[in-house]
């Protein structure tokens, strides 16, 4: 039992004393550049979608 409270006081001290945890303006930046990106794959991901559906829609009006 004495390891696990070692274990979870070690936990604890590394989180408190050892962690460098961002200021607030740098978590806002990063959240700030993580919806950018996201909504910039998500358009990418979108056109590719778009243009392979239409491509197969016109190659399957050609064959049949």
């Amino acid at each position: 039992m004495s390891k696990i409270v070692n274990y979870f006081k070690d936990v604890q001290n590394e989180l408190v004393n050892k962690t460098s945890w961002p200021t607030w303006a740098e978590l806002q930046n990063s959240a700030l550049v993580v919806m950018v990106a996201s909504a910039i794959i998500a358009g990418i991901i979108f056109g590719m979608d778009y243009t392979f559906d239409k491509t197969l829609a016109w190659i399957y009006n050609q064959l049949y």
